[in-house]
């Protein structure tokens, strides 16, 4: 079986723009690069597990998503990283109605499980939001963390964090977990 290191996008791989469709505002977030390839020299896949709810909400068309999505791998490319694979709900409750897929439900973690044969128990999840680490949780991966980067800044200052392993940047949580030898 594989592992993996799951990873929200917006505010974890790049800078958190509201409703981020377009692709020329992509801006890496620092170190990201580092720590992906940290992930896969350890034998990680680096999959993205990301909600887009700008869809249902009819803020932006959802081929918006892939440009997005290519302009991040663009960039990393340029720094030698990759990402094995993006997921996206395209979904909110409030316009789609209730789906499988919208984090904090593990429906994309679980599907990349099922695509790519990934142990759970094996594998991790960073994100700057609670429903990031509830998906984790949700899906019984080995471990959760809110890093302070995008919107975990604010969520740790409000002191909606408890419970939660927070790090300062998502090279550090990667490098934390490796280092514990999961």
């Amino acid at each position: 079986m594989n592992k993996a290191c799951f990873l929200d996008r917006d505010g974890v791989i790049n800078e958190e723009v509201n409703y981020l469709h377009e692709a020329d505002k992509v801006v890496l977030i620092p170190g990201i690069a580092e720590g992906i390839n940290r992930a896969h020299d350890a034998g990680y896949l680096v999959i993205v597990i990301t909600n887009q709810a700008g869809v249902a909400r009819g803020i932006f068309p959802e081929g918006d998503i892939l440009l997005v999505h290519r302009e991040i791998e663009r960039q990393l490319a340029l720094a030698g990283a990759k990402i094995d694979r993006f997921y996206y709900c395209p979904h909110h409750p409030d316009y789609t109605g209730e789906c499988k897929c919208r984090k904090p439900s593990p429906g994309m973690i679980l599907q990349a499980a099922a695509d790519f044969d990934i142990d759970l128990k094996s594998s991790f999840m960073i994100g700057d939001r609670p429903s990031d680490v509830r998906a984790g949780e949700n899906a019984g991966l080995a471990a959760s963390y809110l890093v302070e980067t995008g919107y975990g800044k604010e969520v740790v200052s409000r002191g909606e964090a408890s419970g939660f392993t927070v790090m300062a940047t998502p090279l550090d949580a990667i490098n934390d977990f490796i280092s514990r030898g999961q």
